[in-house]
């Protein structure tokens, strides 16, 4: 049995139709990513998981429970949110705290943690993602690729089953990109379950195990991510990936 699964999945905005019945699948240990063009959907389906948007149809089951996504109670979003962790594209740190807090907030605050503990489990996760000289400083005080890691620690301090990332290197330079995926890639070596929406091939192709092709609201393409590169199915997902490679061999001719 699956750790989580979606069934059907809808949304609109008003007349556009975002999601048109999409289906994933995630197993425990499960590196899953995300791939598609702009505004295909991908960061939609995310946040319809996670209940940051209210889906128009579907069914979330998870750990064997069955959810209808459109009218979940407020109750069961809250004990679900309590198994997973988001790490959003911009941090979504508070600009007022500095990193330790920013990881204690969640714990003290919506569960209720004693500090003492919530301190210990705080400097634990920012030596994991490598800022434990960094718990004192603020946001504005810290690099993009150290906010993103305050972020990532954040979400790991509460012992999640899954944490969703939408675009965590989205907004960061290339040169900060590498120190967000090698946290990324040490997780996923640890066994964590994650579903990342990415733009990062390299990541998609080396790290996860499973990669999910999306367009216009639709699933294209799934499998596992050494066919999904090698030998991909459709011919929109070779063309996908055509332009990719195009892309990456323009970027390096730049760079000479």
């Amino acid at each position: 049995m699956a750790m989580l699964e979606v069934h059907s999945v809808k949304k609109s905005f008003g007349a556009l139709e975002v999601l048109k019945g999409v289906d994933l699948r995630v197993e425990q240990g499960d590196v899953v990513a995300i791939l598609g063009p702009s505004g295909s959907g991908k960061t939609t389906l995310l946040r319809c998981m996670n209940f940051l948007e209210r889906a128009d149809g579907g069914e979330m089951v998870f750990d064997g429970e069955r959810f209808p996504l459109e009218r979940i109670s407020k109750k069961d979003v809250a004990r679900l949110r309590r198994k997973t962790a988001f790490v959003f594209q911009n941090y979504n740190l508070f600009r007022n705290k500095t990193a330790l807090q920013n990881v204690t907030e969640g714990l003290i605050v919506a569960r209720k943690m004693p500090k003492g503990q919530a301190l210990d489990i705080a400097r634990r996760a920012l030596a994991k993602v490598g800022l434990s000289d960094r718990e004192d400083h603020y946001p504005s005080q810290l690099s993009g690729g150290q906010q993103q890691r305050v972020a990532i620690a954040r979400a790991i301090a509460t012992d999640p089953e899954i944490i969703y990332f939408d675009e965590p290197t989205s907004a960061l330079d290339p040169e900060l990109t590498g120190e967000v995926l090698a946290v990324m890639r040490e997780l996923a070596r640890e066994g964590m379950t994650m579903l990342v929406v990415t733009h990062e091939m390299s990541f998609a192709r080396n790290v996860s195990n499973r990669v999910i092709f999306l367009e216009r609201g639709a699933v294209v393409e799934e499998g596992d991510a050494k066919s999904f590169f090698q030998s991909p199915r459709e011919e929109r997902t070779r063309a996908f990936l055509r332009t990719l490679s195009g892309e990456e061999h323009t970027e390096k001719e730049s760079e000479t």
